[in-house]
């Protein structure tokens, strides 16, 4: 028994094209065109007079993350609603991928949660830099007493680098674990008892895309609002 299965896609490319892409890439690659392809489509329904229920579910959707970018990082959040959006989809529906008969989760590999978490490293710190300067930015790294640099700015790197970590083992724990859950009980009590499970799966597929964003509209509001000591 595989705990991690192989998509259908990667076995199709396989067999017919005779080359051996990662399948946490193939899936990726999957979503990220299911995702375009949807906002293409949805892009030609959006209705101001008679909104349909998925454009106000979705309108909801965005609301809750300005709420959240205007509660952490201010007025000034709307412009990263763009990236933050796109995370958070892109986490959410890999996420689900899992739970999709014949479909795997690209966030089931380690990979996949380490490039997210350094998309959202790499982006924090480059607003927090075109917000305050480059010198201004990097300066709060020393701490509020000069004498105390040599000590604080390896600790900021760290806590900072770290971040990375966080957020990645943090999304391949959780859904490796729900994974590995679903696998193994549909291996002993198939179509059973993996249902309830597979139901908990999508609670925890949501949770954790929600926890993703939540930190990095934390970390871009903590760039972005930094000033110098």
């Amino acid at each position: 028994m595989e705990i991690h299965h192989v998509s259908f896609l990667t076995h199709w490319i396989e067999a017919w094209l005779h080359v051996h892409p990662p399948d946490h890439i193939v899936m990726a690659v999957f979503v990220a065109l299911l995702l375009s392809g949807f906002s293409f489509w949805f892009r030609r329904r959006i209705s101001v007079d008679s909104p349909g229920r998925l454009q106000i579910v979705l309108e909801v959707l965005v609301g809750g993350l300005m709420s959240l970018l205007r509660e952490n990082v201010g007025p000034r959040g709307r412009p990263f609603l763009g990236l933050v959006g796109t995370l958070a989809l892109f986490i959410w529906v890999s996420n689900l991928m899992g739970l999709v008969p014949w479909f795997s989760s690209p966030t089931v590999s380690i990979n996949m949660p380490v490039g997210c978490a350094l998309v959202a490293f790499l982006y924090y710190n480059w607003q927090g830099m075109r917000a305050h300067g480059v010198g201004k930015y990097l300066a709060h790294f020393l701490g509020p007493n000069p004498f105390l640099a040599i000590v604080m700015l390896p600790v900021e790197i760290i806590s900072h680098v770290s971040r990375i970590l966080s957020l990645s083992v943090r999304l391949f724990g959780n859904i490796f674990g729900e994974e590995l859950v679903v696998v193994v009980l549909a291996f002993l009590v198939p179509f059973v008892v993996p249902i309830p499970m597979m139901a908990f799966g999508v609670f925890g597929s949501t949770l954790q895309a929600f926890v993703f964003t939540m930190l990095t509209v934390i970390y871009l509001g903590g760039a972005v609002a930094t000033e110098e000591h």
